[in-house]
């Protein structure tokens, strides 16, 4: 297998991972009544937005390394930021319902499992991504395993507030957890708009 061929599995890989993380998350989000883990399915589901555009790219360069970017790269970075915008203005309004009406988490626990996975599985990425993008000279794989590294931080994020509500089952734990998915998002979505803007299809 040639470089290109693992940067394009690599990012399949990511694109698979991001949907099936987004879709069980989201489940046990809403069955357990968990905003952060909620939250973190949705953000899985932006991420893939974000890595279809990297999967293009890579069809692009390995097909014609000379060829102009296509539009739906910098679209899909436009779209990607949007989405993250969206989805701080949905958890922060969800975030201060849940205070108000002083809800709680029936269980984190599958916050737990999905967090640990994530990290092992971000990190996992992060190192093969880096690799490929310095053997091949391609910056936006590096930028993209970078991007990754952003999801561990979500995981972290997820895990603290999943791990602790779990040991001491204060409801304002998943809040200030969901706060920390809501930070990483609006950050998010902003480098995606600068990344938008300084490509040119």
């Amino acid at each position: 297998m040639n470089l290109w061929q693992r940067a394009y599995y690599l990012s399949i890989f990511t694109i698979i991972f991001n949907l099936a993380e987004g879709i069980v998350s989201v489940y046990f989000g809403i069955s357990d009544d968990a905003l952060t883990l909620f939250g973190f399915g949705l953000d899985s589901f932006v991420e893939t937005i974000s890595a279809s555009g990297v999967l293009v790219m890579i069809t692009r360069i390995r097909n014609n390394p000379e060829a102009e970017r296509s539009s739906y790269e910098v679209t899909a970075l436009k779209i990607t930021g949007w989405c993250f915008y969206g989805l701080s203005i949905i958890l922060a309004a969800g975030a201060v319902m849940n205070l108000l009406k002083g809800s709680a988490p029936e269980s984190t626990l599958p916050g737990v499992i999905i967090s640990l996975i994530s990290i092992l599985s971000m990190l996992f990425l992060i190192f093969s991504k880096k690799t490929v993008g310095k053997k091949l000279s391609c910056s936006p794989i590096v930028a993209d395993a970078n991007c990754n590294l952003v999801c561990v931080y979500m995981s972290i994020v997820l895990l603290a507030a999943s791990g602790a509500y779990e040991l001491f089952h204060l409801g304002w734990i998943d809040t200030v957890g969901t706060a920390g998915i809501i930070y990483f998002s609006v950050k998010e979505g902003r480098e995606s708009f600068e990344k938008a803007k300084d490509l040119k299809p």
